[in-house]
């Protein structure tokens, strides 16, 4: 009996390591194709979201079928998109929301309920049952917002004009993922009508609201500062897991999504003095188990039916684009927008989101969408966030040929400026040009500066600086700054294909004038020159030679002798300076 007893132990512990071993190739084959996929798209200036979608393709059951239990990977992928939500709530602090308060929650929840309805209806004109048209019209109702976001910055637009309502109705869409997620979950239900389902989701998200707030404002602020006085990292990163997860449980034990829960928690800490230590701690949880959901989505996306169903698929995404860049473009223009932000913004948020995924696989799980349309639903967000940057860049070529404010800053430039001769042309007013305006004035030096930030160039006119809203990328603009009759020309701009363009063009129609010009490295200085840059100031080499300088003055070394240095490289070794500072 003893030895029966022994051989089933014995396979017992063989099919307990047969599981650890396929578990570790399963973790290690999703670590591989992140780290061999992922960094392709991202040298092709894609979005990594493509990246782990591409991954996920490459491995999961329509792919090589590499992956053994792909249920187990969805489940842990889930909470990529709770710590998401997490990181979301931390950003919605009361102050921010203030601060945009009026296009978040107007222009932002005309662009989702409108797109909601008109997408929407179309699927129940074409047949889909109206809880299946609801969660349709909500799910491409969303835009991009790591896609959109990643474009904006890389693109220095982020505080413009163009960035902040394009951000504000991210942000909406972000927040109202929350009630379309518990939305699935209730229609769902059995035996419930619509109203009814939607009115007890209103119910259950003010209740939850409630008690979070309650929760937040007695126990969380006490608790971190209990956890903050121990001075250990471990436990306060394992008290902001309890915090997320345990609010993410709760809310899902009271029939609400983990995703409300988690999104509250993030609410709540964004405004204690611990939220920047809580984002630090909780980014490369969220990184990971993120990237593990987009894995897991393209898992799921069957390439053999995509392809039989291409003409389709390509039909509905020429449609979304167009419905959803028409549809915001209107909104914004309603708002009061001008008419060329409200181009770029409509063409910008044209494509499906990332929540798409979230809430499609929900409701295929529920059977709320058949599998075949979640599929299609799939595709045609992934194909229209290939889209994007096609769409940034139509959108911007329409919106600059629309605009009427690039020419609009012209005769009250004229008006202002007169007949001034031998002043300082400065295209750009952030920090550089601020100071070399500052420079300027102090030594009786006139200047006009020219800059697209119209909260900036407000503020800096507030206080007597001589700047004008106006694109200098226009040399109508320029002109009618009094570039034919400029001294010099200072470029401080900080987008190099910008900076390249407006050099060109003031040398090619002043050939005599003076153009110096901000450049962040040996290669953008050797292209503006070749352009026409009189001068060029590599911010690397300034940089490196002030640091430098300091070193050797805290090393008690004599000041003439460091400005003898630090001159001989300026006047003689500054391309063996910028070499050794890129490596060459």
């Amino acid at each position: 009996m003893s030895s029966v007893n022994s051989i089933h132990n014995d396979q017992t512990r063989g099919d307990h390591n047969l599981d650890h071993s396929e578990y570790l190739q399963d973790v290690l084959i999703f670590l591989a194709a992140a780290v061999v996929v992922v960094p392709t798209f991202q040298r092709l200036r894609s979005s990594p979201i493509l990246g782990y979608l591409a991954a996920g393709i490459i491995i999961g059951p329509f792919g090589f079928a590499l992956i053994g239990d792909t249920a187990a990977a969805h489940r842990l992928a889930e909470l990529g998109v709770v710590f998401l939500m997490f990181m979301i709530g931390l950003e919605l602090s009361i102050s921010r929301m203030r601060a945009l308060g009026s296009k978040v929650f107007g222009l932002g929840s005309l662009q989702v309920g409108v797109t909601s309805v008109v997408i929407g209806g179309a699927a129940y004109a074409m047949g889909q049952t109206l809880n299946a048209a609801t969660i349709i019209g909500g799910g491409l109702a969303l835009s991009s917002t790591a896609f959109v976001l990643q474009l904006l910055v890389e693109r220095g637009e982020r505080a413009s004009r163009f960035g902040l309502s394009t951000f504000s109705i991210l942000l909406l869409q972000d927040i109202a993922v929350v009630p379309l997620l518990i939305l699935v979950a209730l229609l769902g239900a059995e035996g419930a009508s619509f109203a009814q389902t939607f009115g007890i989701a209103a119910l259950k998200g003010a209740a939850a609201l409630a008690v979070a707030i309650g929760f937040g404002r007695y126990l969380l602020r006490p608790l971190y500062r209990l956890i903050a006085s121990m001075r250990s990292v471990e436990l306060f990163v394992a008290t902001t897991l309890l915090v997320v997860l345990g609010m993410g449980w709760i809310m899902a034990q009271a029939g609400l999504s983990m995703e409300l829960g988690a999104l509250l928690a993030g609410l709540l800490l964004a405004e204690t003095e611990y939220r920047h230590q809580i984002e630090a701690d909780i980014k490369p949880f969220r990184g990971i188990l993120l990237g593990l959901f987009f894995i897991s989505i393209g898992m799921s996306i069957n390439i053999a039916f995509i392809i039989s169903n291409l003409g389709v698929i390509l039909l509905i995404v020429a449609g979304l684009l167009t419905t959803k860049t028409l549809i915001t473009t209107a909104l914004c223009r309603l708002t009061g927008m001008p008419l060329s932000t409200s181009v770029r913004t409509g063409f910008a948020l044209s494509q499906g989101g990332e929540f798409g995924f979230v809430l499609f696989g929900a409701a295929m799980a529920i059977n709320l969408i058949t599998a075949d349309l979640a599929q299609i639903l799939m595709a045609v967000i992934t194909l229209s966030m290939v889209a994007t940057p096609l769409m940034f860049v139509a959108g911007k070529h329409l919106g600059n040929r629309l605009r009427s404010d690039a020419h609009q800053p012209q005769e009250p430039i004229k008006a202002d400026l007169g007949n001034m001769n031998n002043h300082v042309l400065i295209a750009g007013f952030g920090r550089v040009g601020q100071t070399v305006a500052k420079v300027l004035s102090d030594a009786g030096v006139p200047y006009v500066a020219l800059d697209l930030d119209q909260a900036r160039v407000a503020k800096c006119r507030a206080r007597g600086m001589s700047v004008y809203y106006g694109d200098a990328d226009h040399i109508q603009v320029l002109q009618s700054a009094g570039a034919g009759r400029a001294k010099m020309a200072l470029v401080t701009l900080d987008k190099p294909k910008v900076t390249r363009r407006v050099v060109a063009a003031l040398r090619g129609e002043y050939p005599d004038l003076p153009i110096l010009v901000r450049a962040r490295d040996r290669k953008r200085t050797l292209e503006l020159e070749r352009v026409g840059a009189t001068a060029v100031v590599s911010e690397a080499a300034e940089s490196s030679l002030q640091l430098g300088g300091l070193a050797l003055k805290s090393l008690d070394v004599d000041e003439d002798d460091i400005l003898c240095v630090i001159q001989e490289y300026r006047d003689d070794d500054y391309a063996r300076l910028e070499d050794i500072i890129s490596g060459d």
